[in-house]
């Protein structure tokens, strides 16, 4: 979804926001360069929109949004658009942009996950409010999710039963109904809350500092 950095001058936030409401097709910025945005395939809309789609049932009538796409994330002077993301406030603020989500999700392409796993997973370290960073494969069942202050290992479910659960917004979702290609109604069973996915402060606590249902522990991130 990305192509080479364009060949114009270095830019300030400000010149990027600027240039961004008058543009056509969605860019990114990072240290400075624009990296234009290019169409998805298929199955990741399909998995995307899965996702948003229940978050959406889920957050309705509380103080949390979701968001799919097109709403940009500011780290420091530097712009992203995340594939998806919710925040927790009844205050709107920028219009063009958020800096406070407490949960980010990914899905990954071949021509972007270096850029997810890398540049993009660093600028989510430095978010305060974030509780949690999904990487999620289009091409197998896995889905990686990341914790503040603890970037480099990663809890994996990787079978259809396993539960994706996001303790911040008392959220769960199974991989079938994440990876779900038709039109089945995959927020039918939401308002059942699994106690691990209670909000943190009420989550009992296994002795290995980890919470949920059956998952690997990633030492290093795999491909796709």
């Amino acid at each position: 979804m990305y192509a080479q950095p364009e060949a114009l001058p270095r830019m300030t936030a400000d010149e990027y926001l600027a240039f961004e409401r008058e543009q056509p097709i969605r860019h990114e910025l990072v240290d400075g360069y624009l990296y234009a945005m290019t169409g998805a395939s298929d199955r990741h809309e399909e998995i995307a929109l899965n996702l948003a789609s229940a978050l959406r049932v889920h957050l309705k009538g509380s103080p949390c949004r979701v968001y799919k796409g097109d709403l940009k994330i500011r780290v420091a002077n530097e712009f992203y658009y995340p594939d998806i993301f919710v925040r927790d406030s009844e205050q709107r603020g920028d219009a063009d942009f958020k800096t406070d989500p407490i949960m980010i999700a990914e899905v990954l392409s071949p021509g972007t996950q270096r850029h997810d796993r890398g540049d993009k997973r660093l600028a989510d370290s430095q978010l305060p409010t974030l509780r949690d960073s999904l990487l999620i494969a289009q091409g197998r069942m896995l889905v990686e999710i990341y914790t503040p202050g603890d970037f480099q290992h990663c809890r994996r479910l990787e079978q259809p039963d396993d539960l994706l659960c996001l303790d911040a917004i008392g959220f769960s979702m199974s991989l079938a109904d994440l990876y779900e290609k038709g039109h089945k109604d995959i927020t039918a069973s939401r308002p059942r809350i699994p106690p691990h996915c209670v909000p943190r402060a009420r989550t009992p606590r296994r002795s290995d500092g980890l919470a949920g249902p059956r998952h690997g522990i990633c030492q290093h991130s795999r491909d796709p």
